[in-house]
């Protein structure tokens, strides 16, 4: 293992970012000077940041470094899909800890570059410093969106409907997995983690992919949403977000929300609700958003797309009804690392 002192910051940096690749039109320059150049027309400009911490957002006893470098690439390019825009360039700041080499810093930055490829994201700048607190990673995500057709969270309206992209609970599920092997693995000395058959619970979690799917499904069928959120925290925190920024309430129902079986199964064994799982994990990075109910005819035709509910007047509040009829207040329960210790 090379250690990152040998190199120093400049060659470092360069070691990391000599196989870029640039493959938008709108970057005039990448990395290599002090700024990116970067030149759009007739677009609005999207910009979101992400901050990752180790010891709080993620993990290096299971967390590969490839994955992480995959990870942080798209759930900014997540962000950017859920204002119905298109990412297209990153800037990469990281702090460093000297306990990682210099090979691990190339995983993370292969991930990198693997999530750019198959989202046709450029990497055009960055910075490098030290970490005395573990490894630390701030990713900018820069995106274009058509004039006019930027979704926002508070536009939703009465009646419209609640839909949401593929399955919730996986990625939640996947950490609980993850975890549990973790503390087996501290008290054997000969430890095999037991994945087998877990295999899409796990992806969801260290491998997420972005909806960029459900978003050209939409344009094609000529579908803008009215509001629109990814789902990183939870989807009760993330309706709520969309209820007080439109200042409406809502309806959604336990039996219509979209759980993948692997997903029943694990909380079932860890002995959870799996309502609960779905309503708070977080990190599923799927879309959660609201269309007139106009069109639910063609929202019905969507495929990975699913209607959960509806909504209301602000009066009638947010909430979840129950299989047996009950209706439960939602409350925003998802992750937030600023009350986690």
């Amino acid at each position: 293992m090379t250690e990152i002192s040998t190199l120093g910051e400049f060659a470092l940096i360069k070691r990391l970012t000599e196989k870029i690749t640039i493959r938008n039109g709108s970057t005039i320059r990448g990395t290599g000077d002090d700024a990116a150049v970067l030149r759009y027309a007739d677009k609005e400009t999207l910009v979101t940041t992400d901050l990752l911490l180790e010891g709080i957002h993620f993990d290096l006893t299971y967390v590969p470094m490839k994955h992480l470098g995959y990870k942080s690439a798209v759930v900014n390019f997540s962000d950017v899909y859920a204002m119905n825009g298109q990412p297209r360039q990153i800037t990469v700041s990281l702090g460093v800890s000297k306990r990682l080499s210099v090979e691990a810093l190339e995983d993370f930055y292969e991930g990198l570059r693997l999530a750019c490829e198959i989202y046709g994201v450029d990497i055009v700048g960055g910075d490098t410093s030290a970490s005395l607190t573990g490894l630390c990673i701030s990713i900018t995500c820069i995106g274009e969106a058509e004039k006019g057709r930027i979704v926002y969270r508070d536009a939703a309206s009465n009646t419209d409907l609640i839909c949401v992209s593929g399955d919730l609970g996986a990625a939640y599920m996947g950490l609980q997995l993850l975890e549990r092997e973790k503390t087996v693995f501290r008290g054997e000395k000969d430890f095999e983690p037991d994945f087998a058959g877990k295999e899409y619970l796990l992806e969801r979690q260290l491998k997420p992919e972005a909806r960029r799917d459900i978003i050209k499904s939409l344009h094609e069928s000529d579908i803008l949403p009215t509001s629109m959120i990814d789902i990183s925290d939870g989807l009760s925190s993330e309706l709520l977000h969309i209820c007080h920024a439109s200042g409406v309430g809502c309806r959604i129902y336990e039996d219509r929300l979209p759980i993948d079986y692997q997903t029943a199964f694990m909380a079932e064994q860890f002995n959870m609700s799996l309502t609960t799982a779905a309503l708070n994990g977080g990190e599923d990075y799927e879309l959660l958003f609201t269309v007139p109910v106009a069109l639910h005819d063609r929202i019905e035709a969507q495929g990975g797309v699913k209607i959960i509910g509806f909504i209301c007047e602000a009066s009638s509040g947010a909430g979840l009804i129950a299989r047996d009829g009950t209706e439960i207040p939602l409350v925003a329960q998802g992750w937030t690392s600023l009350t986690e210790s």
